[in-house]
């Protein structure tokens, strides 16, 4: 698989008309949705057409409702572009916001709750706070996720909408949009120009230690049809042009009715404890 494609916030900057470039460089500015001349308010509607074609393409009205979804699968691990041997099950259980459950080994006795801010692992040892820097990771991709870049970043009114055209992404024609935000945070999504569907989704972050830039990428392949959501089962995860984390997801699930103490952390202990 190829490398993942991301573009930051600085080229997403380079690539706006000037209206909206003066906009994001000066700290002091009123940020707006569009750039006051005409070729600024193209820009952004353009890149809103391509958005809420993908919308559309992900089941519209029934995307942006879903209760949760439920996948069931496998992930491999690499360093340095190298797999490691061997994979991990894992069962992902989301509910929109910031309610997250991961269950891992065939047992299903690993399990971690991603819930606000917060991150805790359940073992056979009760419960235990997971490490901050894994905490953090998984908020940064939760906080800019497509799911958050449309519920979130489009509804809000400052947030800047740039659309870059077309390119190859993953041996794929796609449409480019980069959203920036009122805090100058960016997400970048890659669309099939045929499908729609999203095929790389590309956010860049700065590493409070070094204060050197981080870029992440997500890139999605092999969608199927899930009760008339076409979904990925192949998610490829990318640091820093290198390939660390591949989903190969065997079972997807929407709208579940799940337990009533389902995020009940101490339920879960006492289950597997047993």
């Amino acid at each position: 698989m190829g490398k993942g494609f991301a573009v930051g916030l600085a080229l997403a900057v380079l690539a706006m008309p000037l209206g909206l470039r003066a906009q994001t460089d000066d700290p002091g500015a009123v940020k707006t949705t569009q750039a006051p001349d005409d070729s600024g308010a193209k820009n952004a509607a353009k890149a809103r057409a391509a958005l809420d074609a993908m919308v559309k393409a992900l089941g519209g009205d029934a995307w942006l409702n879903v209760k949760n979804v439920v996948r069931e699968g496998h992930i491999a691990a690499f360093y340095h572009g190298n797999p490691d041997p061997g994979t991990t099950l894992f069962w992902d259980f989301h509910e929109w916001p910031d309610h997250d459950r991961v269950e891992y080994t065939k047992h299903r006795d690993v399990v971690q709750f991603y819930e606000a801010r917060k991150g805790i692992e359940v073992t056979y040892r009760g419960a235990r706070p997971l490490p901050q820097d894994q905490v953090d990771d998984f908020m940064r991709r939760r906080d800019h996720s497509i799911e958050t870049a449309v519920k979130v970043w489009l509804k809000d009114p400052n947030t800047i909408l740039v659309y870059e055209g077309q390119r190859m992404a993953e041996r794929h024609m796609a449409e480019q949009v980069t959203m920036i935000s009122a805090e100058n945070e960016s997400i970048t999504i890659q669309m099939d120009v045929q499908t729609h569907l999203p095929l790389i989704r590309s956010f860049q972050w700065r590493d409070p230690v070094y204060k050197d830039k981080n870029t992440d990428v997500e890139e999605y392949a092999d969608y199927h049809d899930v009760d008339g959501l076409p979904t990925a089962f192949s998610i490829t995860r990318v640091h820093n042009d290198e390939m660390f984390r591949q989903l190969y997801i065997d079972k997807v699930q929407y709208n579940q009715d799940l337990p009533a103490d389902f995020w009940n952390i101490n339920a879960v202990v006492q289950k597997i404890k047993k």
